[in-house]
């Protein structure tokens, strides 16, 4: 299902993780999960994957995540703000010690001058520490080329985190 690439990343990331116990979360929208299901393609991902929030939905973000409907409103769905409070979110509503969140516009369709497609904030959040940020300007590579890129761009976010 994913790449061999990810897969290894995947399983250090997990192996960094388990090693100094600590338990990650996901928030995702323009991903839809693919973080989730790529962390828990390997086998013992249990010991350390808590739990993941596909938040595709700007509700979803406000329910899930407590990201404010005024931040949304005034940011846009997809910016830096609404990317940290995600990552805050998914850190406090799943007890865990690690989140990583991404929010994009994947497309094909939906972009706009100021966000166009292949545009993707992603940000990682640690008890106790300040939040990582990155922001992927890919183009128009594809749907499936944008998601995988992002998922790649999250595996090295969580991994400076933990490190």
């Amino acid at each position: 299902m994913f790449p061999d690439d990810l897969l290894h990343s995947a399983r250090l990331l997990l192996a960094e993780a388990e090693d100094r116990r600590l338990k990650i979360a996901t928030a995702e929208s323009c991903t839809g999960g693919l973080v989730a299901a790529l962390l828990t393609e390997v086998p013992g991902s249990s010991s350390v994957f808590e739990r993941g929030f596909v938040t595709y939905s700007n509700r979803a973000k406000e329910e899930l995540l407590g990201v404010p409907g005024d931040l949304i409103a005034d940011m846009g769905a997809v910016s830096e703000p609404v990317a940290r409070m995600m990552a805050e979110g998914a850190l406090r509503e799943a007890h865990a010690n690690i989140s990583v969140a991404i929010t994009g516009v994947a497309g094909p369709g939906g972009g706009t001058a100021f966000k166009p497609v292949g545009l993707v904030h992603l940000a990682a959040a640690r008890e106790n520490r300040a939040i990582l940020h990155e922001t992927l300007r890919l183009g128009d590579i594809g749907r499936s080329a944008i998601r995988m890129a992002a998922v790649a761009s999250a595996l090295g976010l969580l991994r400076r985190m933990i490190l």
